[in-house]
């Protein structure tokens, strides 16, 4: 069965940084196009960024320029860089690989000012 772990969520001030892994089997990871989305309290899941198996990312506006996606095949990891979070960046973000297919359990990022 597919699964997607993420982990590295957890409580940070505003400014500061958190990096959020998701650890992918059951999938050939290499081929797969993966993404970040989040979901706060009372809104809608959002995309957050996006990478192709050929290494293309894209991004939230509201996020370009302080988050980075990235890609580990040998590890078939897929990673978050959060830098300068701001509070309105808390929520639950969760791991999708290929276009929505799959989808892990989200992990909590809380981000106070």
């Amino acid at each position: 069965q597919v699964q997607l772990v993420e982990s590295g969520g957890g409580l940070v001030q505003a400014g500061g940084s958190l990096r959020l892994s998701c650890a992918a089997s059951g999938i050939i990871f290499s081929i797969s196009a993966m993404g970040w989305y989040r979901q706060a309290p009372g809104k809608q899941r959002e995309l957050v960024a996006t990478i192709t198996n050929g290494g293309s990312t894209n991004y939230a506006d509201s996020v370009k320029g302080r988050f980075t996606i990235s890609r580990d095949n040998g590890k078939n990891t897929v990673y978050l860089q959060m830098n300068t979070v701001k509070p309105e960046d808390t929520a639950v973000y969760y791991c999708s690989a290929r276009m929505g297919a799959y989808w892990g359990q989200g992990t909590q990022v809380t981000v106070s000012s």
